[in-house]
């Protein structure tokens, strides 16, 4: 391997599910700009689609985002349910640098539907099949840069809230939520199930 394949190796082996996180500043936020923009830009989509979007939320705004999912979450968990756990999950998210909420322009998948009607049952696959590598390449490109991440699906519970606090387009579907920032601790080691078991090779 070239020096150029070992840092693409190495940063497909680093990214991991990171909780432990601050808000301290690893890079500028126009370097998460930049680095969020490529991921958008580059990253493959069925037939050329490019209907994953992409909204940062830094700083304070990065903080409403967590107290309006625990504010929601109180309100469904049962009151005879202890609430700490999850409280504490919110607190180790808000504690992070900000976070990165996907989405999908259901118009563009919809508009798809009706152009290619054989693949119509297809498309909304396709779509989960985009936005997971998008998350992906962010999640990856986030690790380059001295960050950790980790992925929540906190929807459909906050989907009206967000859209609403943020002007999100009505046909934006959301999908997961990023909350980064620097690593204060890393994760265990992970094991792996053997390969042979998972690949299969013919000649």
């Amino acid at each position: 391997m070239n020096m150029k394949q070992d840092s693409f190796y190495d940063a497909i082996k680093q990214r991991r599910s990171i909780y432990s996180i601050s808000n301290e500043q690893v890079v500028s936020d126009e370097r998460i700009e930049e680095v969020v923009k490529f991921a958008v830009k580059h990253t493959p989509s069925a037939f050329n689609s490019q209907s994953g979007r992409v909204v940062i939320l830094l700083g304070e705004q990065h903080e409403k985002l967590w107290d309006l999912t625990e504010k929601t979450l109180r309100n469904v968990v049962p009151a005879d349910q202890d609430f700490a756990p999850t409280e504490q999950k919110m607190n180790g998210f808000r504690s992070g640098y900000g976070t990165i909420l996907f989405f999908e322009d259901e118009e563009i998948v919809q508009g798809l539907q009706e152009k290619f009607p054989l693949y119509e049952d297809k498309f909304p696959l396709y779509s989960n099949h985009s936005t997971g590598m998008l998350q992906y390449v962010i999640w990856t490109a986030l690790e380059i840069e001295g960050f950790g991440a980790s992925l929540q699906h906190y929807q459909p519970l906050i989907d009206e809230e967000v859209k609403e606090q943020w002007g999100i387009p009505t046909q934006w579907t959301l999908h997961a939520q990023m909350p980064f920032g620097k690593p204060t601790a890393r994760p265990s080691e992970k094991e792996f199930q053997p390969l042979d078991e998972r690949v299969k090779i013919f000649k």
